[in-house]
């Protein structure tokens, strides 16, 4: 058995870790909580995120959290005009048209993607990427430390942004009642449109955390939409709070898991985990049962 000087490192890694799984979680929770489809584009759309910094990076030298100021609103951008201009478009209000059209999306880019930027693993290298900082005795890297705290603050200002201003309040009531928020003026289409750009921009800022500690490929959204999917109905369907405890929790047990079942076998307890809320739970821990 590991003794506890192996297992607290690994919790807190565990738990950086799970900060970015919140991350791109929350994204996910933002666009379901409001337009209640799943979009099967979101582990696609944070890939290109991945290759923005990498190539404003390498060709121009640009920080990867300079990048912050930079990608985030592009991916908005995009979020934006792909709800407007396909998304919303060709779904004729039909969930599973809008389920298809996500899938879709998702194969093209990723294709896309492999054409241009064919299949070669790419990392970038910063002054800071080796860096180690000790928290309780334990030497956690230097990115992933910024990249827990960045994700914190993306969920505050994401909070404050839906509890305290217009939009928020237009999000949250097109999430509840529809019809009667159309009926009061709210534009429900460009409501819809600027949740999933939001959920998109998060996107943006988890590429921008992760970049400086991780790598990018074609396919390397795939795992990261399969554990959000897993956070998301960890936490509960549509609940901010459930994503961001979901996602920490999520990141604790595959660092467990991967300690004592091996690095190889480190993501079983987070499908486990999944079958188990899916029988047990399937509102999450946060959310409501309908």
């Amino acid at each position: 058995m590991p003794d506890l000087a192996i297992i607290i490192p690994s919790v807190l890694n565990g738990l950086t870790t799970g900060a970015l799984y919140a991350l791109v979680a929350l994204g996910l929770t933002l666009i379901y909580g409001v337009l209640h489809i799943i979009n099967f584009a979101h582990g696609a759309l944070l890939m290109l995120g991945l290759y923005a910094v990498f190539y404003l990076n390498t060709r121009f030298g640009i920080d990867p959290y300079v990048c912050l100021v930079i990608v985030p609103p592009a991916m908005f951008a995009l979020g934006y005009a792909l709800q407007r201009g396909i998304i919303g478009r060709a779904g004729h209000g039909r969930d599973e048209n809008i389920l298809l059209v996500t899938l879709g999306l998702s194969i093209v880019i990723e294709n896309l993607s492999l054409f241009f930027f064919k299949s070669d693993t790419r990392i970038i290298d910063t002054p800071y990427s080796f860096e180690v900082v000790e928290i309780f005795g334990a030497f956690l890297p230097q990115p992933k430390v910024i990249a827990f705290v960045g994700a914190f603050i993306t969920a505050g200002l994401l909070w404050l942004l839906m509890s305290r201003t217009d939009l928020g309040r237009a999000i949250r009531a097109l999430a509840k009642e529809r019809k009667g928020a159309t009926l009061v003026g709210i534009n429900a289409e460009h409501v819809f449109a600027m949740s999933f750009g939001l959920g998109i921009a998060c996107l943006g800022v988890a590429a921008c955390l992760l970049m400086p500690s991780y790598y990018v490929n074609p396919q390397v959204g795939q795992g990261f939409v399969l554990i959000a999917f897993t956070v998301v109905v960890l936490g509960g369907m549509g609940s901010f709070v459930g994503a961001l405890i979901g996602g920490l929790f999520i990141g604790v047990v595959e660092a467990l898991s991967g300690l004592f079942l091996g690095e190889s076998l480190g993501q079983i307890g987070i499908f486990a985990i999944f079958i188990l809320v899916l029988i047990f739970r399937p509102s999450g821990l946060l959310g409501h049962k309908v």
